[in-house]
């Protein structure tokens, strides 16, 4: 029998097509890919196509999202795999060091984890990566001129940020929160942190299952969108007590914390779709001296119960909810496949010197997505 690992790669048409294109060109030959990116199915299919190229991959995942059966996948078809799955922080920064240890040449970057590490203890003959997240993009901005290499963020494509962002994390969320749960979204109301694509994909996707939803988005102008597209744009504090579901999707920090306890009712769910475990302070909140008891009351779900009674019901424990608890799918198969079909061409402009030092921290070239949409579009 086939394996899910199996069924995804088959159906990844972009992925599999360039990997043929691979066999011949060999636009990696010679050279180290280095990665630290959600390991699962989907990305077995970007790393197996980047080996297809030529190329050494060394890899390691990210908190709470690698799956052992790709992990195994891949070093049975010799990607080197650092570590394991893991939620503690200092592991992962021990098996995102090993990766640079071997000095890759380019880096597949998620989070600005590795390139940070770089720019702590560079080494010569890197020439550059790319960045999937628009969380990685905000923390290597400001390090701009350090890096002196190029990288090209995947996220700022517009391809990913409506194919992905919009559509696909947008429909794994809310996925994600009725397979954990089990519970109906009909006439709940549901408060989203976030009005960027992400955060409009998930508003929406709740909205048309029938959940009465509000935003809440730091930025005016994308606050006003928000309200033209038919959501109520509450104040936090009145967005916060009126919500039965909760979910961050903004990339920054404490979105959700500790202070705000007070403000939530009963029964209130919170979980987070964006890259970082750091949304909601999860930790804060189940030590809270106003907390009675946390219980792990289910795979993915945590209770905890303060001393009012009130219960507060916390997703995968603050992780990206569809990449972590049970059964985790992550975005659909098409929008990871478009997505990683970029990947794999700004890596391939990197090492062939078609993109230089100027394009530090900058968007995917135009020419690189207007080829993928070509070739998604070709392929039916």
């Amino acid at each position: 029998m086939s394996s899910r690992i199996e069924w995804v790669g088959e159906s990844c048409r972009l992925l599999r097509s360039i990997a043929e294109e691979y066999d011949s060109t060999q636009p990696f030959a010679g050279t180290t890919i280095g990665t630290g990116i959600h390991l699962e199915p989907k990305t077995v299919a970007l790393l197996l196509t980047l080996r297809r190229g030529g190329a050494r991959v060394v890899s390691t995942g990210n908190l709470n999202s690698t799956q052992p059966d790709a992990v195994a996948y891949l070093r049975e078809r010799g990607v080197e795999v650092i570590g394991g799955p893991t939620t503690d922080e200092q592991e992962h920064d021990r098996h995102l060091r090993t990766v640079l240890e071997a000095q890759p040449d380019l880096l597949l970057d998620n989070g600005g984890d590795l390139f940070l590490r770089w720019l702590e203890q560079p080494y010569p003959g890197l020439r550059g990566g790319t960045e999937e997240t628009t969380s990685g993009r905000a923390r290597l901005r400001e390090h701009r001129d350090a890096l002196g290499v190029p990288v090209l963020v995947i996220n700022d494509s517009p391809i990913k940020q409506f194919a992905e962002n919009r559509h696909a994390v947008g429909q794994s969320v809310f996925e994600s929160f009725l397979r954990i749960t089990n519970r109906a979204t009909n006439g709940r109301r549901v408060t989203v942190f976030g009005y960027g694509a992400c955060g409009k994909g998930v508003a929406a996707n709740f909205r048309n299952a029938g959940s009465l939803v509000s935003v809440v988005e730091t930025d005016p102008v994308l606050r006003l969108e928000a309200s033209f597209d038919g959501f109520a744009v509450p104040s936090r504090s009145a967005a916060l007590s009126g919500a039965d579901v909760v979910v961050t999707v903004t990339g920054a920090r404490d979105v959700v914390t500790v202070a705000d306890l007070a403000l939530l009712r009963d029964d209130v769910v919170l979980l987070n779709g964006g890259h970082f475990p750091a949304e909601i302070d999860v930790a804060g909140i189940s030590s809270d001296q106003s907390v009675k008891t946390v219980t792990e009351i289910t795979d993915g779900i945590t209770t905890v119960r303060l001393t009012d009674g009130r219960r507060v019901h916390l997703l995968t424990d603050g992780h990206m909810v569809n990449l972590a608890g049970p059964r985790p799918l992550g975005n659909s198969i098409e929008s990871m496949d478009i997505g990683f079909a970029l990947q794999a061409r700004c890596l391939e402009a990197v090492a062939g010197g078609r993109v230089g030092a100027e394009s530090i921290v900058v968007p995917v070239p135009r020419f690189i997505d207007e080829a993928v949409a070509e070739a998604y579009l070709a392929a039916g």
